[in-house]
């Protein structure tokens, strides 16, 4: 985990000589910091080898802060957690005068992020997969006013199947969020569409029989494992009406064998989609790799490189390593 391996290719990328210090903070930083000549590069240890950097330990902000005028954050990957190098070296920085900057990569992320929530091109289709409707509730809260479509898969569309009344086998669900999604299924209307058919297996592994069945013909002892072919061409039809696509989760257990195949057809259809004029953001580590794993990563106008945090952000939730940069532009 050091950043040694970092200095060299940076060196490389840079065309210069970089030099790596190992350690963060202290005398020896604070010294060759300020033997730095014009051009110089100088890289310092990872901070997750701080005990204060998680915490935001105001000592270890202090610290950072002091060692520069100017400050730039390009993680949009930790830009939803309040860390020391996120947020209190900024601060540092900012009260001494200092600016406190997004980078390019951070400068995209929020403009196409933001932009899929503020002035979206219409139809505006979001697609919402994964395990658990719990962990993104406040997403599907803060996108079921602006969108017009929410199409719902993965393992969360089995909670929302019970609540329909529907046998979901042995499949994974959360049934004290049933209530929750029957709510948000009648709050929502039509808007919401969920599976109509699904592929089950007796066992998520490797080599498991795969049989397609419509949602309502589940059997004991079955698992949804992904949604069904009739599912992939209805979940393409809304995709590719879409000028604007918020991709955020797995439709199915899509690193398993004979369960990907709803995975990789929206992400066809998502890229299709883009290719036809679309404005299409992807956000999540899953669906990052389920894009490359379909080979239509470049195809995509965003692919975000924060999955926790891109989840955040579509919730309308202030970014903490956001919030701590400078208000005027520069």
């Amino acid at each position: 985990m050091s950043l040694a391996p970092v200095a060299r290719r940076l060196g490389e990328l840079a065309r210069g000589n970089v030099d790596f210090l190992g350690a963060t903070t202290g005398p020896e930083v604070a010294d060759r910091v300020a033997s730095l000549e014009a051009g110089d590069i100088l890289l310092l240890e990872n901070t997750r080898f701080l005990a204060g950097e998680t915490a935001n330990d105001p000592g270890l902000g202090r610290s950072l802060g002091a060692l520069a005028d100017v400050y730039v954050n390009d993680a949009f990957g930790t830009a939803h957690r309040a860390h020391a190098s996120t947020v209190g070296a900024a601060r540092i920085i900012r009260e001494a005068g200092g600016l406190a900057v997004a980078g390019l990569l951070m400068e995209r992320e929020l403009e196409f992020l933001g932009r899929a929530l503020g002035d979206p091109k219409r139809p505006f289709v979001a697609l919402l997969g994964g395990a658990k409707i719990s962990g993104k509730i406040d997403v599907v809260e803060a996108l079921l006013p602006r969108v017009d479509r929410l199409l719902v898969g993965g393992a969360m569309a089995n909670t929302f199947f019970l609540a329909l009344g529907l046998d979901v086998g042995d499949s994974l669900v959360e049934e004290d969020r049933v209530e929750m999604a029957r709510e948000l299924m009648a709050r929502a209307g039509d808007r919401l569409m969920l599976p109509v058919d699904c592929r089950v297996v007796p066992e998520i592994e490797a080599g498991a029989v795969v049989r397609v069945c419509a949602r309502d013909e589940v059997q004991a002892g079955d698992r949804i494992g992904d949604i069904g072919p009739a599912t992939e061409v209805l979940f393409r039809n809304q995709v590719l009406e879409a000028r604007t696509v918020v991709w955020n989760g797995p439709m199915g257990v899509f690193e398993v064998d004979g369960l990907s195949h709803g995975t990789l057809a929206v992400a066809r259809a998502v890229a299709d989609a883009t290719d036809d004029g679309a404005v299409s953001v992807l956000g999540g580590g899953d669906s990052a790799a389920a894009a490359e794993a379909a080979g239509v990563s470049d195809r995509l106008t965003h692919v975000s490189t924060g999955g926790g945090a891109s989840l955040e952000f579509l919730a309308g939730e202030t970014l903490p390593g956001v919030a701590a940069l400078s208000e005027e532009e520069s």
